[in-house]
């Protein structure tokens, strides 16, 4: 994913909608906008971590995308951030039988425990 010449990223899952798939990829099949959600799955080691959390949380909030999902596989926890005015903030810490729903899916549930089977 190419947000600029500067920002380049490589995400675990998006997903976009039609509307934006129809302008946002350019010659090269790059995408050049925000998908609307990203998901992160964590790598082991600090410095990774941080990398998930902080730093791409900031360059996604920076270029538009509404929620970012960070999935820690050892906790088996997601962190749901969703857009808040410009800045991506944490609304939910889910685990065991909490369900994962997203305003971007209406039709879309799960109970985290199952993500993790």
């Amino acid at each position: 994913m190419v947000f600029s010449p500067n920002d380049g990223v490589i995400p675990d899952v998006v997903w976009v909608s039609n509307a934006r798939l129809e302008t946002g990829v350019d010659e090269s099949g790059h995408f050049t906008v925000a998908p609307e959600l990203m998901i992160e799955i964590l790598s082991a080691g600090k410095l990774n971590e941080q990398w998930d959390k902080e730093a791409k949380r900031k360059l996604y909030s920076l270029y538009g995308v509404q929620e970012y999902w960070v999935v820690d596989w050892r906790l088996k926890t997601i962190e749901v951030y969703r857009r808040n005015q410009a800045q991506l903030e944490l609304v939910c810490t889910l685990l065991g039988d909490d369900a994962l729903t997203s305003p971007l899916l209406p039709d879309f549930a799960i109970a985290i425990d199952q993500v993790f089977r």
